[in-house]
């Protein structure tokens, strides 16, 4: 059923990159909006996988999977409703260069804004590294960068191919056996990168050595918009939150498994400090249960949780458990 699947996705790949890059854009209105996007429905066709769905749209695999529990993601079915994750809080941080949010295995690229023109923001899904091959949290800038790159793996992924009876070379030259793809952006930890790939079914995973894996469409559109010396932050937010003018999200996703247990034992601390600290200037009328219901839930869909009017708030009854009741709280509310 694997190959059968992955042989769909193949057909279309080479009709995606530009529409994929281009939805990656979104204009910031003014420094208050930390919300980007629109959540999508859509319905698969007989032949697809969420996975050609997830690439269309510019998400990653995990993203897709966990805003559609219950949907197969091999063989959603004819005319089965998808809700596409195409909505952003944008994370807490200085908003200049790449941020890497690695719950979300979301990659940000705020590029520098000239004089008269809005603010924009670029995202794309990305891949990272395994729960034994961490990517680096920190403040990082890249050091070089490479088209068409060989691919020189390091001693311990060697050692663990070696393990498993397979050769790997000291050198794999470009090419379609390059899992390092078309472009490579080292970083200041010269053993990571962010770099393609020639196995795009894996992006929004976490597959990697500790690299930060892109599409190949998305790698090579980043690369031409940055720079040796563009600031790298990899930061860890499992929750967001956000305004979009008078409502405030919420968007949260599970912990790393590393730190789940951890999390865990404070995590309605730290969502009450987010809620508190976000409307702190607006006060706003909070869902708290609903709140709780988002947070529980991890679906990664960013959905209201506050408001300056009480009245745009979503209103609680015995749906409120249910994926309708959570497709409700995440639709747009207009002024």
């Amino acid at each position: 059923m694997r190959l059968y699947c992955l042989a769909w996705i193949l057909l279309p790949l080479l009709l995606l990159g530009a529409r994929a890059a281009e939805a990656a854009s979104y204009i910031i209105e003014d420094e208050h909006q930390s919300v980007v996007g629109e959540v999508q429905v859509v319905h698969s066709r007989w032949e697809e996988t969420l996975l050609d769905i997830a690439r269309r749209h510019g998400v990653g695999f995990e993203e897709i999977k966990r805003a559609n529990p219950g949907v197969n993601e091999w063989v959603p079915g004819e005319g089965t409703e998808v809700l596409v994750p195409t909505r952003f809080v944008l994370p807490d941080v200085p908003r200049r260069g790449i941020v890497i949010n690695l719950p979300e295995y979301r990659l940000y690229y705020f590029p520098e804004t000239p004089p008269g023109e809005p603010r924009r923001v670029i995202t794309h899904p990305v891949s990272i590294g395994r729960m034994d091959w961490d990517t680096p949290i920190g403040l990082h800038r890249i050091t070089e960068m490479r088209r068409n790159p060989s691919w020189r793996p390091p001693d311990s992924v060697r050692a663990e191919y070696a393990a498993e009876g397979r050769r790997l070379p000291a050198v794999v030259p470009p090419g379609p056996d390059n899992p390092m793809g078309s472009r490579a952006m080292r970083l200041t930890l010269p053993s990571y990168l962010i770099h393609g790939t020639n196995r795009p079914e894996g992006v929004g995973m976490r597959v990697t050595a500790g690299c930060i894996r892109m599409y190949p469409e998305d790698v090579e559109a980043l690369y031409e918009l940055v720079s040796v010396g563009t600031e790298v932050r990899i930061i860890n937010q499992p929750y967001k939150v956000g305004w979009n003018g008078h409502v405030m999200y919420l968007e949260a996703h599970p912990p790393l498994e590393e730190f789940a247990e951890e999390f865990a034992e404070r995590s309605l601390t730290v969502l009450t400090e987010m809620v508190v600290a976000g409307t702190r200037e607006r006060a706003a009328a909070v869902d708290w249960a609903g709140a709780e219901f988002i947070a529980g839930q991890a679906r990664g869909v960013p959905a209201v949780m506050a408001s300056l009017d009480q009245r745009s708030l979503p209103q609680a009854d015995d749906e409120a458990d249910t994926d309708e009741g959570l497709q409700e709280l995440a639709m747009v509310i207009e002024d």
